[in-house]
């Protein structure tokens, strides 16, 4: 299947690397505002052409697919130019900076019946998988708890991506994403949520806490952080056991599975513990890459494991958390 790569940053490389790794797929195209860098990125992955704008791609012959792998704020533009054209997208996330944009992209991707995702990598995670498994079976009872965090100590380059507002910089959307998808993920749509955001000298979120409640009582606790490293796990609390994905959890290669005693009052007591390993030789990007070129296989406009209507959720989710932090655009 031949991709078009839209974008040369740090997480092309990454996304290029592992289609390498798919016997299935071939880096076609490559597209940059410079030529230079399309023609240095192609070279790099046996690209067969490269064009110095993203426009080029729309000239592109064979072109199957193209990765969306833009800074957050062109995610909406570039994917709408490529959806009008009848070209199948797969865009980097967040999906848009906010639900307008998403909910337009969608509606041009089911006008022209071209096939549009998410890339939340992480949903087809082989750790996910197992993850979503183990709740399903009710081996840990009802979910009641979840916790995840995400944080990093950023480089202080006010121009560069992740602090620059223009770029769409900041925590939440660029990792503070991750445990409030994992939250979504397990427990739908909150019924209330409360939020605290800390900003930086350049105006975008550096800090973010996150309490979700749902209709049922369960609560997600969630974090995110620019400013310092922090454990990075996930940790799913049912009434009979626990799920912990182990560091860093929006990639992990494994999980562990513990067991509590029949015991209800009093500290939990582990019966039994059982660790599920997913070693790979890539990045992980590969997963969700031959997801995409499965639904294409089989003539799919949208993803059934991660719906259009999951990511106007999600969106959604994040427009309700930036404006209970009184976020600044």
């Amino acid at each position: 299947m031949n991709w078009g790569i839209l974008g040369c940053g740090r997480i092309a490389h990454k996304f290029a690397t592992d289609l390498l790794a798919l016997p299935s797929a071939k880096v076609h195209a490559v597209a940059s505002t410079s030529l230079v860098r399309a023609q240095e990125f192609g070279a790099k992955y046996q690209a067969t052409h490269t064009f110095g704008s993203y426009e080029g791609l729309l000239n592109c012959p064979d072109l199957d697919v193209v990765y969306v792998a833009t800074p957050h704020v062109l995610h909406h533009q570039n994917a709408l130019m490529l959806l009008r054209a009848g070209v199948a997208v797969l865009g980097e996330k967040p999906f848009a900076m906010h639900l307008a944009q998403a909910q337009e992209m969608v509606q041009t991707a089911r006008e022209n019946n071209v096939f549009l995702m998410e890339a939340l990598w992480t949903r087809f995670m082989p750790v996910t998988l197992q993850m979503l498994q183990i709740i399903n079976s009710g081996a840990i009872g009802e979910v009641q708890l979840l916790q995840a965090d995400f944080g990093f100590k950023a480089e202080n380059l006010p121009e560069g991506r992740l602090l620059n507002p223009a770029l769409g910089g900041g925590a939440l959307l660029d990792i503070g994403i991750y445990p409030v998808f994992l939250a979504y993920l397990v427990f739908g749509k909150p019924v209330s949520i409360n939020a605290l955001a800390v900003f930086g000298e350049t105006g975008v979120d550096v800090q973010d806490g996150i309490t979700l409640t749902y209709a049922n009582g369960q609560m997600a606790n969630l974090s995110c952080t620019l400013l310092a490293k922090t454990p990075c796990e996930g940790l799913i609390y049912g009434e009979k056991g626990i799920i912990k994905i182990h560091t860093r959890w929006h990639e992990s290669t494994a999980l562990t599975l513990e067991l509590y005693e029949d015991n209800i009052s009093g500290a939990a007591k582990i019966a039994s513990s059982e660790t599920f390993h997913f070693e790979r030789s890539t990045f992980g990007y590969n997963y969700e890459a031959q997801h995409v070129e499965d639904c294409l296989t089989q003539s799919r406009t949208e993803s059934p494991a991660w719906t259009l209507q999951n990511s106007l959720e999600l969106t959604e989710l994040l427009d309700q958390i930036r404006a209970k932090t009184a976020f600044s655009d």
